[in-house]
């Protein structure tokens, strides 16, 4: 396994930059998950660890080797990587064992087929050894491209959306999968993906992208209850983010003034237009006090009611989602007390992208 060191790493494609300046350290046996909207840049960068894409600009360091810099650039076959596909690219006509003894080559026979024996059983188709793609269902053909990367016994692991041709029942088992291999081989690994659920199920670190920037890095925790942008709080758990006003700062908090009152919140906006960063979860009905609101419409989902609100003193807000236990109306009136959020300055606009400190400082090397 080896740490990953990014600096000022970029990539053009004409005038638009995919990749934009960006910094990371990922200390060696992390789980690292790169999150964003489609387009956001999370593949192009997966691209340019791999050696498929050069930079135009910037460093990249696999452990203490510089692979991509200034005069500089390691080939994808001598980085020492693995990569999973999200086509899977499996040969048809090969076994099992055959498209995961592809590319050890250079072993003996005896080493080689060991390293096939143990990467099988890793995934649990020892069994299947003989077997031919088509013989398989999605999920086990995803775990033989994952057998054959682990069999070259890889510095980093690179996961492409492996996912996304998965059903939901099979993409959780192979979610368990990862986190169980990650656990047993310790191996550095980055997975790209743009469905938050399942950067948050496997990860140690997300690190959240938009048009090209690293807008956050951080543990899952981290990003849903410190946001460091706009951008970051809409994005992660389903957040919302409401104009206020900071009337102080007052040591870590921020009071501001929301409806005819005042209330004081964790952040970091100094006094002055500020972002209110707010999940479902911060929001709880009160039969008394609280902020006015009106219901707008309601679904079903996962045993509850959701009904969605709008705020009568934030009239351009958009509309806010409250779990209830039990069926609301359209036009219903509530009241709806705040037991959470996080403030941020009103400058802090989505797109600026903000690195927070380096995964090192938020997640140090070792760290459980």
């Amino acid at each position: 396994m080896a740490s990953l060191t990014l600096q000022d790493l970029t990539r053009r494609f004409g005038r638009t930059r995919a990749v934009d300046a960006v910094s990371a350290e990922v200390p060696a046996g992390k789980f690292l998950a790169l999150l964003g909207p489609s387009g956001c840049g999370k593949t192009t960068l997966l691209r340019l660890i791999a050696g498929l894409e050069r930079p135009d600009a910037g460093v990249l360091r696999i452990g203490a080797e510089v692979v991509a810099g200034p005069g500089r650039f390691v080939g994808p076959e001598r980085r020492g990587l693995g990569m999973v596909f999200q086509s899977y690219a499996l040969w048809p006509h090969m076994t099992v064992a055959g498209n995961v003894a592809f590319g050890l080559d250079r072993l003996g026979r005896d080493e080689r087929a060991a390293r096939v024996g143990e990467a099988l059983r890793k995934v649990g188709l020892s069994e299947m050894a003989a077997r031919r793609p088509h013989e398989l269902s999605g999920g086990q053909r995803q775990r033989v491209a994952l057998a054959r990367s682990l069999a070259a016994r890889p510095r980093v692991l690179l996961l492409d959306e492996p996912l996304a041709n998965l059903d939901a029942h099979l993409r959780r088992t192979m979610l368990a999968e990862f986190r169980r291999i990650h656990s047993e081989t310790g191996c550095t690994m980055i997975f790209v993906t743009h469905d938050q659920n399942e950067a948050m199920a496997v990860a140690d670190l997300i690190g959240v992208m938009d048009r090209g920037r690293l807008e956050q890095l951080g543990s899952p925790q981290t990003l849903f209850e410190r946001p460091a942008s706009p951008m970051v709080a809409r994005f992660v758990g389903q957040g919302r983010t409401l104009p206020v006003q900071v009337l102080a700062r007052e040591g870590g908090d921020c009071r501001i003034a929301l409806g005819s009152g005042t209330i004081r919140l964790p952040g970091t906006a100094p006094p002055g237009p500020g972002w209110l960063c707010l999940h479902p979860c911060d929001l709880r009905p009160t039969p008394e006090g609280g902020l006015a609101a009106s219901v707008v419409e309601t679904r079903f989902e996962d045993g509850y009611h959701i009904a969605h609100l709008l705020f009568d003193d934030l009239p351009h807000a958009d509309p806010m989602a409250l779990r209830l236990d039990h069926p609301a109306r359209p036009g219903e009136r509530m009241r709806i007390a705040l037991r959470g959020g996080w403030v941020l300055p009103r400058t802090a606009e989505a797109g600026q992208g903000v690195t927070a400190a380096p995964v090192t400082q938020v997640v140090p090397a070792g760290a459980a």
